[in-house]
């Protein structure tokens, strides 16, 4: 299951739909405000750092447009989404450049995005938040399908969104194109939140006997406590070795593949189904580490590769 075993309910309580909250849970949605708005959609490929992505030798995925290298403003899932849903998507960290002005333009790039025409940072406030400003503004319908459970429905994420799903499987893009639909009387926005790339990188098709299991990764919330004692570790906790460079590389090839395994099979039934008319951005939320400078994984991690991601973005015409 991975870290956070247990957070994955059975099918009837890991997929619920969620109306909005707060403010404007009451409140009509608006006829769009512009004509030939765009649907758009946000895939990202959780912990798939640049070189992995660029070593995977993508040829659908590419068809967007050309890749860049960027940073994510955070070393772990659920801060990294929270920026991206305030429409902070990963940087490429000018110089000489103040961040107020670096906003500004970025931002501006939502116009295109959105298909829209006034689309800038004031535009956000007072939320701050994509989901808020794109249902209750532009009219869009708000969809999320994520992997990972630290993104699960009862987060604080799940906000402004029609529909919020925790999928059953952690690795199986395939499963939310399922659910996709695209209505046609306004546009409508996903979160695509795609754990093949995540640890244990696996192709939803590989049984999970033959994955990776690595002591102090696999459960290692759900086990916490019997290390525990009067709030101190126990002094004969033991101490996992670190792994081999040989294991590392092995699980870095298997990242690798996943992003083979997503642009061969499921990115060209995302590009064929979706509308005219339809942006997509796709990009990673953090990348991952696999033995540089002694480090695997990515969250308390201060470390280029772990804020390294790939970005790319375009419309399907």
């Amino acid at each position: 299951m991975g870290i956070f075993d247990g957070l994955r309910g059975k099918k009837k309580s890991s997929t619920p739909a969620r109306r909005p909250v707060g403010p404007a849970a009451g409140a009509q949605r608006p006829a769009p405000r512009f004509e030939g708005m765009n649907n758009y959609i946000i895939v990202i490929l959780d912990s798939c750092r640049h070189d992995s992505f660029l070593a995977a030798e993508p040829k659908t995925i590419t068809k967007l447009g050309e890749v860049e290298r960027r940073w994510s403003y955070a070393s772990w899932t659920a801060p990294s989404h929270y920026n991206l849903l305030m429409g902070l998507l990963p940087h490429i960290s000018p110089p000489h450049v103040y961040a107020s002005d670096y906003y500004k333009e970025d931002f501006l790039r939502f116009n295109e995005r959105f298909g829209a025409e006034d689309v800038e940072f004031a535009s956000f406030v007072p939320h701050l938040f994509m989901p808020t400003f794109l249902r209750n503004t532009l009219g869009y319908y708000t969809h999320a399908k994520v992997s990972l459970p630290v993104l699960n429905p009862k987060t604080a994420i799940n906000r402004d969104f029609d529909t919020f799903r925790l999928m059953e499987k952690h690795n199986d893009m395939n499963a939310m194109l399922d659910e996709m639909t695209f209505p046609s009387d306004r546009p409508s926005f996903y979160l695509l939140n795609v754990g093949e790339t995540h640890y244990p990188y696996a192709r939803p098709t590989e049984p999970k006997n033959e994955w990776p299991r690595l002591s102090g990764v696999h459960g290692v919330f759900k086990h916490l406590d019997d290390h525990v004692e009067s709030g101190k570790l126990k002094s004969d906790a033991k101490q996992e070795p670190f792994f081999d460079q040989e294991k590392l590389d092995i699980l870095r090839g298997r990242q690798i593949d996943t992003v083979r395994y997503l642009d061969e099979v499921v990115f060209p039934r995302l590009y064929d189904m979706v509308p005219k008319n339809t942006y997509i951005t796709v990009t990673a939320d953090h990348g991952e580490l696999f033995g540089e400078e002694g480090y695997f994984g990515h969250g308390p991690i201060q470390h280029d590769k772990v804020y390294e991601v790939p970005f790319l973005e375009g419309k399907i015409r």
